[in-house]
């Protein structure tokens, strides 16, 4: 049987003005009231403002996971659901939502948490790679200390991320076709955000998920799973684990994955899969 997975972007996807053209349906205007109650300001003041305040990982997160939602729920509806979810960091959030692992508040509190976590986060460094050469890229990597991939993101794409002396010798030695250096405090998904994510854990921990009503492929693993133990310890992995997209792409195929909607701003992972998996249906919600 051939199934449909629902993918969610995290942050870099978000735009000005994204989320506009919900706030007259009546489902997405109770989810921007209940928004603003847990975070004391308003997401579409926010993402109708200035894209430099947008742009701010503590504003960031909450936008896009509160956005993310609410197509969730208009999807659904329309009598749509899907039969598996991944979601890109941050959209990882909205895939546990997705997944009835807890409520729409519970995942809001916990994004508001993480994003105020890392937007502290000081002292490192995340680059963009394209177009390189892989196993070149692999062993400098673990060659060079203070330096990982955070972000495995198909063959010719990935990001590190480490300390900015680190960071810039592997970008020296890679001679990738372009690197962009990302607009960011800390060094994201990497052992520089232990303390971050030490903090994080004790939030997690006292939290009850459910068990997922459909599987969830884990950034920091792949592999499909229903469990509420094991996905909670995914996501505590996830704030110092890399981002394993490229192998999360290519897992669809093993669960018999020919359609994919990307639900959510922009078209980075649609983009993606389209470049990695032949015969796969792609669709993107980022409108009402």
């Amino acid at each position: 049987m051939t199934k449909k997975a629902w993918v969610f972007p995290g942050q870099g996807s978000q735009s000005q003005g994204m989320g506009l053209d919900l706030q007259n349906n009546s489902i997405a205007l109770d989810k921007f009231r209940q928004a603003e109650e847990i975070l004391g300001w308003s997401v579409l003041e926010i993402c109708q403002g200035d894209e430099e305040v947008l742009s701010r990982t503590l504003y960031t997160q909450p936008c896009l996971y509160t956005i993310e939602t609410i197509l969730v729920d208009l999807l659904r509806e329309q009598g749509k659901n899907p039969d598996v979810v991944a979601g890109h960091s941050l959209g990882e959030y909205v895939a546990l939502y997705t997944a009835g692992v807890y409520d729409f508040a519970m995942g809001l509190k916990l994004v508001q948490k993480r994003g105020e976590l890392m937007d502290k986060a000081q002292g490192g460094k995340m680059v963009a790679l394209m177009k390189f050469t892989r196993d070149t890229l692999d062993s400098i990597v673990s060659n060079t200390e203070n330096v990982v991939i955070a972000n495995d993101n198909s063959d010719g794409q990935v990001v590190i991320s480490g300390e900015p002396n680190a960071v810039d010798s592997v970008v020296s030695q890679v001679k990738a076709k372009l690197t962009v250096p990302l607009k960011v405090s800390g060094a994201f998904h990497s052992p520089l955000m232990a303390t971050a994510s030490a903090e994080f854990s004790q939030v997690l921990n006292g939290i009850k998920f459910n068990d997922a009503t459909i599987p969830i492929l884990s950034n920091v693993d792949p592999t499909p799973s229903q469990n509420a133990d094991t996905i909670k310890q995914r996501l505590i992995e996830q704030m110092t684990g890399g981002v394993r997209w490229r192998e999360i792409m290519l897992q669809f195929p093993l669960e018999n994955v020919t359609e994919v909607v990307e639900v959510g701003p922009g078209k980075v992972l649609t983009g993606l899969i389209k470049r990695t998996l032949k015969g796969v249906n792609l669709t993107n919600v980022e409108t009402i």
